[in-house]
């Protein structure tokens, strides 16, 4: 609710001239002759719209605007995890030194048919003791991108790590990385198991 104030002697003689200059809209109604007009309080002053800074046509960027995809991508959270097996040879695995001792190729697969697949192909990749095997994904197909929330590559690509980390695999599994160029690089997984008890 705004303030209202008496108007000065000044502003009410400036008032009274232009109200006898005009005519009124109702003229049965009858206005209280001690009321006083009332001043309502200035409308704030708007606010200066924001420059945009000059360029010219052709100039690059200089903002440094984030990409759509903020989270980290199935590389960066693998590498962000703790290494649970000997850090030498995580390093010689990563470095692509170490030679896979079994592989298994998912391409084209549903998601129903290689979950079994890679189950039945990591137990028994652990009973025929093997250290290091292979899981080939692909990097997936590119679909049509249609809408305004970026779609990830490769369904098997993202769900596998997820397999080999959570029950009953993640009990035969000790570290999972992504594969070296030589062996498939982002579209295979490295998968180095547990000695069997």
């Amino acid at each position: 609710m705004t303030r209202r104030r008496r108007l000065t002697p000044e502003e009410e003689a400036l008032w009274n001239k232009i109200a006898g200059q005009t005519a009124p809209l109702h003229p049965k109604r009858k206005h209280p002759a001690d009321a006083a007009p009332v001043l309502q309080k200035p409308a704030p002053e708007p606010k200066p719209k924001q420059e945009i800074e000059p360029f010219r046509v052709g100039e690059k960027r200089t903002d440094t605007a984030l990409p759509h995809d903020l989270s980290p991508g199935i590389g960066e959270s693998l590498n962000a995890g703790p290494v649970r097996m000997d850090r030498k040879a995580h390093t010689r695995m990563k470095r692509g030194k170490l030679t896979p001792e079994g592989k298994i190729d998912l391409h084209g697969m549903t998601l129903a048919q290689a979950h079994p697949a890679l189950t039945r192909f990591i137990f028994d990749s652990q009973a025929k003791d093997r250290r290091l095997v292979l899981v080939i994904t692909g990097k997936g197909r590119s679909g049509e991108d249609d809408g305004p929330i970026p779609q990830r590559r490769g369904i098997l690509k993202h769900q596998v790590p997820h397999w080999l980390n959570t029950p009953p695999l993640n009990q035969a599994v000790l570290q999972v990385s992504e594969a070296h160029l030589k062996h498939g690089g982002t579209g295979a997984y490295y998968v180095y198991l547990r000695r069997r008890r």
